[in-house]
């Protein structure tokens, strides 16, 4: 049923979400900006941080500098040098996965290549990481799975996303999405809005193949 499998990277292949999550409070505290967990999952999450810049400067009238930026991303990959992991059994299903496959990132690619590196999946994903600097809108907008979709000259996609901006930018698409709920920064009830249902839900990649068997 499906020529292409296309996986978000953080929150999906990496368990980076909730890192992201806690150093983009810490860094904006210290400008009186002050937000919480549920703040930066209703609003940033699957988000590009270009798309977040602009969240920051409509929600609180602050323009964040090249600088903020420069040293954000640096800690950032600090606390992944020690922090990061990659989720569990997602190295053995990309290893046995017989369908083509990539990676669609909000990420920049700096920061997908390093992070993919950390978790030690740099060897399997080698050319198959697309980010939102290929495209001009990032997601929730469709433009980065669809972008993917034609260089593969697939038909059928499958999208793998945890954000329910990466939902609806599959869903736009045209896209069959799953959404895996396995991560740190999904824990306890979890929204979903009609405009982001997902067509399945899982929470460990121990039942990916089963679900796929059933959809192919």
């Amino acid at each position: 049923m499906f020529d292409l499998v296309i996986f978000d990277c953080d929150g999906v292949l990496i368990d980076s979400e909730i890192i992201s999550a806690r150093m983009l409070i810490t860094e904006l505290a210290r400008l009186g900006v002050v937000i919480d967990m549920d703040y930066v999952a209703r609003n940033f999450l699957g988000r590009s941080y270009p798309t977040v810049m602009k969240v920051i400067r409509a929600e609180f009238g602050l323009e964040l500098t090249p600088e903020f930026e420069e040293q954000y991303r640096a800690r950032l990959l600090a606390a992944f040098e020690t922090e990061l992991r990659v989720m569990p059994g997602v190295r053995e299903v990309l290893v046995a996965l017989d369908l083509p496959w990539c990676v669609a990132t909000s990420s920049s690619p700096r920061r997908a290549e390093r992070s993919l590196q950390i978790a030690g999946l740099s060897d399997l994903t080698g050319d198959r990481v697309y980010t939102a600097s290929l495209v001009a809108r990032g997601k929730p907008a469709p433009d980065l799975f669809l972008h993917v979709a034609g260089v593969y000259k697939a038909k059928s996609c499958l999208v793998i996303e945890d954000s329910l901006n990466g939902v609806r930018a599959g869903l736009a698409a045209g896209m069959e999405v799953w959404r895996f709920t396995g991560g740190s920064h999904l824990k306890g009830p979890l929204e979903t809005p009609d405009d982001a249902r997902a067509a399945m839900e899982f929470n460990d990649f121990a039942g990916f193949f089963p679900l796929l068997q059933r959809r192919q």
